[in-house]
């Protein structure tokens, strides 16, 4: 990747600057391919911890580590050249001391390239972006519905009804007042997220949440209809890419057991060799 390229790369301060101005388009990517598709469409393109549950099958993000996000970190850094790259701090690389975040984010930012690192909760993890951005990490935050929380939410529920509401709003507060550059709103219901938006002093980006917010996120895989039997209620579905994979698939196995496939078209012609006395 060239300076220049380099150069044209979207930044934290360009993502503040976004507050209240046209919506922030962001995409999760974990791999090159995807990533340079997202770059073209995309202001933000985040390596999610998501990755475990999308491409590793796990059954939540507990299990994904710090290698994995580098290793998906490096992939999407090659197809990326404007959007700005950040990558999940994932379950356990933070949460113990601000010191122990900054030696995960330091690793991450240096052997990914990325630009940011994405971390989760609130009032309780102020101190610990407070301590990073003060080292030069931009620290994207995430309240509402944290999956990495889920066992103590008792599952993946909606957040910010009822009582909740004026937690998840203290938490986006101290997280933006901690220096969070950006905040992530997970799974809220609507009119507290538009609540917290018109708050809140740095963007918003939301993921079922409210088109108030002043950006917004999908996982890509859930967007592009990978998976055809899970749908969470926030996700739209632009395409239905695992039911076309799925019929290219039977395609392919019935033209294979037909010997149909590989045609004349698909082989290399070449002179007949004749047999061996």
């Amino acid at each position: 990747m060239s300076a220049t390229s380099v150069a044209k790369a979207l930044t934290p301060p360009d993502i503040v600057a976004r507050k209240g101005q046209a919506p922030l388009v962001c995409l999760t990517a974990y791999t090159t391919p995807v990533a340079r598709i997202a770059d073209r469409h995309c202001d933000v393109v985040l390596v999610g911890d998501s990755v475990g549950m999308v491409l590793h099958g796990l059954d939540s993000t507990l299990g994904v580590t710090l290698d994995m996000m580098v290793m998906h970190g490096k992939a999407v850094r090659r197809g990326i050249e404007h959007a700005l790259m950040v990558v999940d701090m994932p379950f356990g690389s933070y949460e113990e001391s601000p010191a122990q975040a900054f030696r995960s984010a330091a690793r991450l930012m240096a052997e990914t390239g990325c630009a940011a690192v994405k971390l989760e909760g609130g009032e309780a993890v102020a101190d610990t972006i407070r301590f990073l951005t003060a080292r030069g990490i931009p620290v994207m935050a995430h309240v509402g519905l944290t999956p990495q929380a889920v066992n103590v939410f008792g599952g993946y529920k909606v957040q910010g009804l009822g009582n909740s509401a004026a937690r998840i709003l203290a938490d986006a507060q101290a997280v933006a007042a901690a220096g969070a550059f950006s905040v992530v709103i997970e799974k809220v219901a609507e009119p507290l997220a538009r609540e917290i938006t018109a708050k809140l002093a740095v963007p918003t980006i939301g993921i079922g949440a409210s088109a108030a917010c002043d950006g917004q996120i999908l996982v890509v895989d859930d967007m592009l209809g990978m998976f055809t039997q899970f749908q969470p209620k926030f996700v739209k579905r632009y395409a239905e890419l695992g039911v076309a994979a799925d019929a290219a698939m039977a395609a392919y196995a019935k033209e294979v057991r037909e010997r149909s496939f590989p045609g004349m078209e698909h082989v290399y012609a070449g002179a007949a060799k004749a047999p061996s006395a």
